[in-house]
């Protein structure tokens, strides 16, 4: 056998020691590579925070250069051409860790953002009726008697809406946790229905809405919580009427369908844009136009009420052509049976 099969294998003695070399780096590159990404899974576990993200980049750039110092060695070497391949596996995967990181840390930066401007809502809708209450409250110190009931009528409406702002920041708290407190018994959902429609009168009726009501002449029991039902349906038509124009029209319809029973509410009011559209049912998102159009409220509405639906088991979706086309909301309750 001549000298150079003799080299087939190994190639130079310096080829060789070069290739001891690089594979040592590869050894030191792979085990800071395990290690960081067992740092990403905690990083993970704690909604984002800390996530090492210049370390992926500086672990990334050290696998480029290894691989880029094994391409240029002899070809034709198996063991050389295996570690290359190593190389270029190990940093394609520490690519997508450090990517998945990054998205992680924005998406914990978004959260950050929106639940400050949440308290900030909280703090300013929670403020609007104590001044009217404190206005009142001196005024009643001289008042004449006859004034009193008057008086008394608006603190007692003031305090009411608190008691609304409270219930549902709590409702909110409970969605995130799963920690209903459900009283579930046979009931007629119709009927329910009837009733949601019933406390929206009011502000429907001073928006001069024109709104069109559909509803099966035969009841429908469902097992649900005759009070929280009544939340997902009011919850839905004070949404409507809230961004719908002065005269607009809000149209309610129910049916039965195989998977149960089918309600969906629609309007022709501002509409939800196509960023608002796939989060709108998460906590305190709030779509700008929305915002613009009716500066009220603190975006958890339809939060609870996608809670409150799948807690019965049911599902919610909205739907929009964008803004200025309206929107509808379609909520399915399952297992419905005619009584």
């Amino acid at each position: 056998m001549n000298d150079f099969d003799s080299n087939d294998e190994h190639g130079t003695p310096e080829a060789a020691l070069d290739l001891a070399l690089l594979a040592e780096k590869k050894e030191k590159a792979l085990t800071r590579l395990a290690f960081l990404r067992k740092e990403l899974l905690k990083a993970e576990a704690s909604a984002g925070s800390g996530l090492h993200i210049e370390l992926l980049v500086e672990a990334n750039q050290k696998l480029v250069l290894a691989a880029l110092a094994a391409q240029v060695q002899p070809a034709g070497n198996t063991a050389q051409a295996e570690l290359y391949h190593e190389l270029r596996e190990a940093n394609e995967h520490l690519v997508i860790s450090a990517l998945h990181a990054q998205t992680l840390q924005t998406q914990a930066e978004q959260a950050l953002s929106l639940q400050r401007g949440a308290m900030t809502s909280v703090a300013h809708e929670m403020r609007n009726p104590l001044t009217p209450i404190s206005l009142i409250a001196e005024r009643m110190v001289h008042a004449p008697a006859e004034k009193l009931p008057e008086m008394h009528s608006m603190i007692e409406g003031q305090v009411q809406h608190l008691s609304r702002l409270v219930e549902d920041l709590i409702d909110v708290s409970r969605a995130k946790t799963g920690k209903w407190r459900l009283t579930y018994a046979h009931i007629d959902i119709v009927q329910i229905i009837r009733e949601a429609v019933e406390a929206c009168a009011p502000l429907i009726n001073q928006k001069n809405l024109h709104m069109e009501v559909r509803l099966p002449d035969t009841p429908i029991m469902v097992n649900g919580d005759r009070i929280r039902i009544l939340q997902i349906f009011t919850n839905v038509l004070t949404n409507s009427a809230k961004y719908t124009p002065c005269g607009g029209e809000i149209e309610l319809r129910a049916k039965t369908v195989p998977e149960g029973l089918r309600i969906v509410v629609s309007d022709n009011g501002i509409g939800i844009s196509a960023q608002a559209l796939p989060v709108i049912f998460d906590a305190y998102v709030q779509d700008p136009k929305a915002v613009g159009f009716n500066g009220s409220g603190l975006g958890i509405g339809l939060t609870v009420v996608r809670q409150l639906v799948e807690a019965h088991g049911g599902s919610v979706t909205a739907h929009s052509e964008g803004e200025g086309k309206g929107c509808r909301f379609t909520v399915l309750f399952p297992n419905v049976s005619l009584s």
